[in-house]
């Protein structure tokens, strides 16, 4: 049985959150489609926000989606 493929906004914030917790800079942003790109700014916000919060590694493993 195949597995669907996600919404591309939910993968745009899926990989904005990531990139914010890796601690990279929100002009990484490889979208230039205006809905896609605010996904990925609002996904990489929260990142940075949990990555301050100290959510990072085995702390912030409640925060992933499973799939």
């Amino acid at each position: 049985m195949r597995r669907q493929k996600r919404d591309m906004n939910t993968r745009a914030f899926d990989r904005g959150y990531q990139a914010g917790v890796g601690g990279r800079s929100q002009e990484t942003c490889p979208h230039t489609e205006e809905e896609a790109r605010q996904n990925w700014l609002t996904g990489w916000r929260e990142g940075r926000s949990d990555q301050w919060d100290g959510l990072t590694g085995v702390s912030g493993v409640h925060k992933l989606r499973a799939v």
